[in-house]
């Protein structure tokens, strides 16, 4: 299988070191015995946290980039999941699948025990509301982790995240996120390009969108406990999802930083909810229009809707004074729209790609290290989230020291989640410029805006 340049998954060629990282303290645990498999070979064992759609499909492009990759425990918080998820993978890869009964688990605290087994790589594949504490868990006992984007869905989590990631690096476990796109060879050559000059000395500004339909809806059911409910149609509660700027338009927000080699320091926009308005729509925006701005003044113009019958598009674009590249698309044009250039890299899928390099990692005993970066493409969504659910301009070092955290207070079916329903079974919705405690600094400033029932 082809091997893309590395700069994807850890832009060697110009990484760089970002002022969100002096937020996240320095991990202070002593170092643990190398990891499994360096320099060699033998099966590499792979747990799976969270059997959704995600998750299945992270298992099989583990196992398709590898063939000695075997899977050997699951989990979910329902053993629904947890049951259909092993029976069609097994259906898929037969003896690949070596997950006795045993190795089966459901439940909050299901997670504990995958991470207990001899795996050797845990996938995290959950709503990324519990991403955070799944991490810690399995870096503490010495596992690689593949964590699917986004990693957090508020700045606690974030902190945690970059923590952790950070606690791996040192221990010598390889850490790969889910941003697929820096994994693609067509990606990784057009961006090249662009930092060599191709758009000028500089990219004046870019766009990015996740314009689309929308996703699934899970209507509640009469047997559900509030906290059952919720996690059933977890994409639209921002304590588990993080709204849909964070859990899909991510990609494109981290393409932009990836150009730009850096994250934005401040970010206002506008959004709301104007067709998805349903009680099975919980509590998310349907649109999100934001502005950021990096450091050295230049922009990032951003949408993601999720409306249908309309503009559905998602694509990266970056412009400088020679004319603009469409990232997505690996075309350039000069500044007439005339076409000047096409890049025709062709690689793995990307989605395998990336398990690729990640066990590649492992095996060469040098660990891919993507734990930092997941948390600051994560944290630029969470910005710009931040700034259309207030309708304020939002500060990244404001947002980032946010005490704020979304979790419940206790992880069971029987607990209350974050938010409830009101007696007409709506839930509270940000309406910017409101006066509400959904998201403070440190020091009590409001940066969200306020949640009421509609």
């Amino acid at each position: 299988m082809s091997q893309p340049n590395q700069a994807a998954g850890q832009s060697n060629r110009r990484q760089f070191l970002t002022a969100a990282a002096a937020t996240a303290a320095t991990a202070a645990a002593a170092p643990r015995a190398f990891a499994a498999h360096p320099g060699g070979s033998g099966r590499l064992k792979v747990g799976l946290v969270g059997c959704g759609g995600r998750g299945k499909g992270a298992v099989r492009d583990a196992l398709n980039a590898g063939d000695d990759a075997v899977l050997v425990a699951v989990a979910d918080a329902f053993e629904d999941n947890m049951t259909s998820a092993h029976q069609q993978l097994s259906e898929e890869f037969g003896d690949r699948i070596q997950v006795p009964e045993d190795q089966r688990f459901a439940g909050f605290d299901a997670y504990k025990q995958v991470i207990a087994t001899d795996c050797d790589i845990v996938i995290l594949a959950t709503p990324p509301g519990f991403r955070p504490q799944h991490f810690r868990e399995a870096v503490d006992a010495g596992k690689h982790v593949f964590a699917e984007k986004p990693v957090a869905v508020d700045a606690p989590g974030i902190r945690s995240f970059m923590e952790t990631a950070r606690d791996a690096k040192d221990r010598g476990l390889a850490v790969g996120i889910g941003l697929q796109r820096r994994h693609d060879a067509a990606y990784i050559d057009t961006v090249n390009r662009i930092w060599d000059g191709a758009l000028g000395d500089e990219v004046l500004y870019t766009r990015v969108y996740w314009n689309n339909a929308g996703v699934w809806t899970r209507p509640r059911r009469p047997e559900q406990t509030e906290m059952e409910y919720q996690m059933r149609n977890w994409y639209y509660f921002t304590w588990l999802c993080g709204d849909h700027i964070c859990e899909q338009h991510i990609h494109n927000l981290d393409v932009s930083n990836w150009i730009k080699q850096a994250h934005p320091v401040s970010a206002n926009g506008m959004g709301g909810r104007e067709v998805r308005t349903g009680k099975d729509h919980g509590q998310i925006f349907d649109h999100h229009c934001v502005e950021f701005t990096y450091a050295d003044g230049t922009t990032m113009m951003s949408q993601c809707r999720h409306q249908p019958n309309t503009w559905s598009q998602v694509s990266e674009f970056a412009h400088g004074a020679k004319g603009h590249c469409s990232v997505s698309g690996h075309k350039f044009y000069d500044r007439t729209g005339k076409p000047t250039d096409r890049v025709r890299a062709k690689g793995e899928n990307p989605y395998v790609q990336e398990h690729i390099d990640l066990q590649k990692s492992i095996r060469d005993g040098k660990p891919l290290a993507e734990g930092e970066n997941g948390a600051i493409a994560t944290m630029t969504a969470i910005l710009g989230r931040m700034a259309t659910y207030s309708g304020q301009v939002v500060e990244w070092d404001q947002a980032i020291q946010s005490d704020v955290s979304l979790a419940p207070q206790r992880y069971a079916f029987d607990a209350d989640p974050p938010v409830l329903p009101n007696q007409s079974g709506r839930y509270p919705v940000p309406t910017p410029g409101g006066d509400t405690a959904w998201s403070r600094t440190p020091s009590g400033e409001k940066v969200v805006g306020a949640a009421t029932a509609t």
